[in-house]
């Protein structure tokens, strides 16, 4: 878990598009990486989850928040 504010590294890039070339890993593409700025550290909205099952008295409910961390590309260094 980063910090607000720190610089984070992605090497496993799965895919690397420039103009008309697009490079396809195999599975990931050699040498290619991408930058970003954490900006923030969140939790989605709830969603509710209900299990029914009729005519048998049973009745579930449950409730669930995602947490996620939101990040701000600043570069893509791609194979050469």
């Amino acid at each position: 878990v980063a910090d607000v504010g720190a610089e984070v590294k992605l090497d496993q890039v799965l895919l690397v598009g420039t103009g008309e070339g697009v490079t396809v890993g195999t599975p990931t593409v050699a040498g290619a990486a991408v930058t970003a700025k954490v900006v923030a550290h969140g939790r989605a909205d709830k969603i509710r989850i209900v299990k029914f099952r009729r005519r048998k008295h049973h009745r579930k409910e449950m409730g669930h928040r995602q947490h996620y961390t939101e990040i701000e590309i600043t570069g893509i260094t791609g194979a050469k």
